[in-house]
This record gives structure tokens, sequence and C-alpha cells, in this order.
């Protein structure tokens, strides 16, 4: 069972797309959601808050989201966050780098809330 309290940060520089993903948090029962339009942000709001679930856009300005995931695997705190890239990126070269750095998931935009749901009950047991 997974706990629907926990505090997810989603990342993307598309306002659009993190209310389709906020939307899709929702709809599956997880309401403690903040949002950072790009790494940068999402490494400041890691800074001053507690969060328990990651899901970053691959490719954004100031801070793409694969150096947000090598920042947080560095970290003492957030070394092993849950950390989903979810991304229109399909390349294969893109998913495995993103493996090697240690990403829990890759999901690929578009998706179903179903389908993202399944994910994180995946990277959260």
């Amino acid at each position: 069972m997974v706990d629907k309290k926990i505090r997810i940060l989603v990342v993307d520089d598309s306002s659009a797309i993190r209310r389709i993903v906020t939307g899709a948090l929702r709809q599956i029962g997880f309401r403690n959601v903040v949002e950072a339009a790009d790494g940068k942000l999402a490494w400041e709001v890691l800074q001053g808050e507690s969060v328990q679930l990651i899901l970053s856009d691959y490719k954004m300005p100031r801070m793409s989201g694969m150096e947000l995931l090598e920042k947080v695997r560095a970290s003492e705190k957030y070394r092993a966050t849950p950390f989903i890239m979810v991304t229109a990126e399909a390349q294969k070269e893109a998913v495995v780098e993103a493996v090697q750095k240690g990403v829990s998931g890759y999901i690929v935009k578009p998706f179903k809330a179903d389908a993202l749901g399944r994910k994180i009950l995946q990277v959260l047991r």
C-alpha cells in the first residue's frame, strides 16, 4: 500500500504539462504536489522542503532533468528518493543514460493517469 499523502515534486518547463501531470496525480489520489518550472527551481525547492518522489521532464532550460537527477543522486538527503523521468525523449540513448545515472523509472509522454499510477507504485515499492 502506497501512502497517498507523500509530497511529490513535478518538474517541467511547460505549465500545461505540469497541470496534466498534477491532474493525473490527483486522479490517482495524490494531493500533496509541489511544482517547479525547471531543474534549477526544483533544486531550490528541494533545499527548503522534504519531498518523497520526483517526477521530472528530461529537456528543460537552465538545468535539465538529467542534471537534476545527477544533483539528487549526489545529495545525502535525496540520494534514495525515487526519481521518475516523465518525457517525450524515447531514444534508447536517453533512457540508457538516465538508468546509468540512477533514475528509478521512465515514462514517455503522452501517458494515461493509470500508466503513471502503475509506474509510481512500481518505484515506491
